[in-house]
């Protein structure tokens, strides 16, 4: 099972450009539909609580189901798997493609690579919305906090805990 669960994250982190969004819809399709590790639901935990976590979200997700799966051991197979492509690629374009980096060809390459990325995260995003099942209140709030973000370039650390106290505060008062 531990090894299954290495082979795993190393094809995700072999086969996705982008960074850890554009991971989520990967990670997702393996762990929650293919394997069925964890459901619907505790993926949606585990990605507030590799959002709310220092760190690639990525990384933090392969630690949590990893942790979930195997435990510690799991946790840390799930996230070498998830890593260990990532360098050894850079690792070989410092190496060996160094050399290259002045050629249009690559420059080509890389243009083309970057609107699949962006429609990775949107698919990401619009998936994470479609099973959270939002609301309208929580839709405008979530619009709220976007608009804080790239307008008034408000850190999401400062959104993450306002959205963390606020939701404390308003269950306390809702149970009272």
């Amino acid at each position: 099972m531990l090894f299954k669960m290495f082979i795993t994250f190393f094809k995700i982190g072999a086969f996705t450009f982008g960074g850890g969004y554009a991971m989520i819809p990967i990670i997702q399709e393996e762990v929650v539909s293919k394997r069925n590790w964890i459901d619907d639901s505790e993926f949606m935990d585990a990605i507030a609580v590799a959002q709310g976590s220092p760190g690639p979200v990525a990384v933090n997700t392969s630690i949590y189901v990893g942790y979930r799966i195997g435990g510690l051991p799991g946790a840390l197979l799930a996230v070498l798997g998830t890593v260990l492509p990532s360098f050894l690629i850079i690792l070989a374009i410092a190496t060996f493609f160094y050399q290259f980096r002045n050629y249009t060809i690559i420059d080509r390459i890389f243009l083309g690579i970057r609107p699949a990325v962006v429609a990775l995260i949107l698919s990401a995003v619009y998936k994470l919305m479609k099973k959270s099942k939002f609301g309208y209140k929580r839709l405008l709030i979530s619009l709220g906090a976007l608009l804080a973000i790239v307008f008034l370039d408000i850190s999401p650390i400062y959104l993450v805990i306002a959205g963390g106290v606020g939701a404390v505060i308003y269950n306390k008062v809702k149970s009272e």
